[in-house]
């Protein structure tokens, strides 16, 4: 395992890898909504990539970080209209969500992101996780997605 960070508590660290690469590789992989699961060694990040309505798919990257478990899902890219609204409802939906919150970066895409620390991380946290973040996507993204980019008929 290579990594830039010296872990706060090595054992912690260690116990939170076991359990996300034995939970998010066997169990979790064998679920019939989840397309793939890899894990990249280098980065310590594992990509959960999940089937969900309105979109393809969309992919939970699980990064372990010295003292936290830190995860994001790419949502939407730049609202191409309506961006105040778009916002508005996103951040107003934030106050309902458990363990993700929508956010957006300097270009104005929006991303799905949390953290949990290592030592409250077990498999139901874990489960709490990707459903907050199924739960959120399903529930907004088809909405959200017609008011960014609506189609001319």
């Amino acid at each position: 395992m290579s990594q830039d960070f010296e872990p706060a508590d090595p054992a912690l660290f260690a116990s939170a890898h076991d359990l996300l690469a034995k939970y998010l590789e066997h169990d979790v992989a064998s679920e019939l909504y989840i397309q793939t699961v890899e894990y990249d060694s280098e980065l310590v990040r594992w990509y959960v990539r999940f089937g969900c309505d309105g979109r393809d798919a969309a992919t939970i990257y699980f990064d372990l970080k010295p003292r936290s478990l830190h995860y994001e899902v790419y949502f939407l890219p730049a609202p191409l209209q309506n961006q105040l609204e778009i916002y508005d409802l996103l951040l107003r939906a934030n106050r309902d969500s458990y363990a993700v919150s929508a956010c957006m970066d300097r270009d104005g895409e929006v991303y799905l992101v949390g953290k949990t620390l290592l030592e409250h991380l077990d498999e139901a946290e874990i489960d709490r996780i990707i459903g907050s973040i199924y739960q959120f996507t399903e529930r907004w993204f088809p909405m959200v997605a017609r008011l960014a980019f609506p189609r001319r008929t």
